[in-house]
């Protein structure tokens, strides 16, 4: 598969799905930290053409691609595969289903106008042609939220299924994927009708609709594959609200037990799914949607994700838990961590201003401005504020345990 991230992080995956083509299967495996001990590589099945799967498949699809796509296949078959560098230009320019990313209306693009549509196309050909013979690509992605902030979305559909049969006649060996920000009322029946190039059906997804997502799906008449192609434990357009209108983020711990249960329910009802995000990144805060800590450490989902796919943790270590954290005064707060393997824990305070650089759809946010030096008398059990001009706040506190895992929270406030 192929997400469009920046350079911090990508969606973390798990993919196992039927392409819509029939007598055809199609299983990747999650990345893991295991090691095939004889050739020093990572222990995992590679993303590849659909027909390495199944051999009683590989000559019905040969006869149906044509020679020039069986070679590829045939490519895709061999023990190594080509990966080096190639692999890595793929997973840098796309990675878990999105690309290629077709432009947002929402960012000045007009499908109305054909020739921006044209010079995409274009562009989309380039990019085609430039990939279609990795071993790492799994699927092409046709736009990610294309219509997400529109009033009307009837230049999109038509727009995806152009790309998606485009795509099909330059590389019929790899299935097309569309991906929409939820279902909407209707927006899995309007591509479903408007859009019959797409194979793949991926929707993003934050909390506890992803309880109803598949069963949603359904209702609308979707009955090819589905991949939730972003989840979360909760976006910030969900959670509750401080009477300023500061969104309430969850605890790093309060976000596993709500990833373990729709992970459970996920599980046997779609094709794959990808937590987003497998790096670091501002929105709203530098831990909301943040798998990762800008050192590299992984948080208590990681174990999650671990549970949920037969994996482990590195060494099978365990993530520091918060168990409380509370303002208990105007100047303080409070701490309870814990941490279940017994490790000796260290505490990390830091105060920022709120921000107020907030986007919609995971646009670039500046950090805010850093006032920790107003922070005193810090310690694992709690840290007192010192004065502060009039204004909101949020107080973060990073637990770690000296062994790559880490617990975060944080807790906003005015003065």
């Amino acid at each position: 598969m192929a997400p469009a991230e920046d350079e911090q992080g990508s969606r973390a995956a798990r993919s196992k799905f039927e392409p819509r083509t029939p007598n055809l299967e199609l299983r990747t495996a999650n990345s893991n930290l295991n090691t095939n001990s004889e050739r020093g590589t990572p222990n995992v099945e590679r993303p590849s053409c659909p027909c390495r799967q199944r051999q009683d498949a590989i000559d019905d699809h040969r006869r149906r691609i044509g020679p020039r796509q069986s070679a590829r296949c045939r490519a895709h078959l061999t023990p190594r595969g080509r990966i080096g560098r190639e692999r890595e230009n793929l997973r840098r320019e796309a990675i878990a289903g999105q690309i290629p990313l077709l432009e947002h209306p929402r960012r000045g693009f007009s499908y109305a106008d054909r020739n921006q549509v044209d010079a995409q196309l274009a562009r989309l050909r380039d990019l085609v042609l430039r990939h279609r013979d990795d071993p790492a690509l799994l699927l092409w992605g046709i736009g990610n939220e294309v219509e997400a902030e529109l009033a009307d979305t009837s230049a999109v559909w038509p727009a995806i299924d152009e790309a998606a049969r485009l795509v099909k006649s330059l590389d019929p060996a790899h299935p097309t994927l569309a991906v929409l920000g939820e279902t909407g009322r209707d927006h899995v029946t309007r591509l479903r009708r408007a859009a019959p190039g797409i194979d793949v059906l991926g929707v993003n997804s934050y909390g506890d609709g992803l309880l109803t997502l598949a069963a949603r799906v359904r209702a609308q008449g979707w009955s090819g594959p589905l991949i939730v192609t972003e989840l979360g434990a909760l976006g910030q357009w969900q959670a509750a609200k401080t009477p300023w209108g500061a969104a309430i983020e969850p605890t790093s711990t309060e976000k596993a037990a709500r990833l373990r249960r729709y992970l459970a329910a996920l599980a046997p009802e779609t094709g794959g799914q990808l937590l987003f995000l497998w790096g670091h990144k501002q929105e709203v805060t530098p831990t909301w949607h943040s798998l990762l800590l800008p050192g590299g450490e992984w948080i208590e989902a990681s174990e999650v994700m671990a549970e949920a796919w037969r994996g482990t943790t590195p060494g099978g270590n365990r993530a520091p838990r918060i168990a409380g954290l509370r303002l208990t005064a105007p100047d303080r707060a409070e701490l309870d961590a814990i941490d279940p393997d017994g490790d000796a824990l260290s505490v990390e305070w830091r105060l920022l201003e709120e921000s107020t650089d907030l986007r919609k759809a995971g646009d670039a946010e500046a950090v805010p401005p850093d006032r920790s030096a107003a922070l005193h008398e810090a310690g694992m059990r709690g840290v007192r504020v010192g004065p502060l001009g009039r204004g909101n706040y949020r107080l973060f506190v990073t637990v770690r345990d000296g062994r790559g895992a880490a617990a975060t929270g944080n807790l906003p406030f005015q003065r």
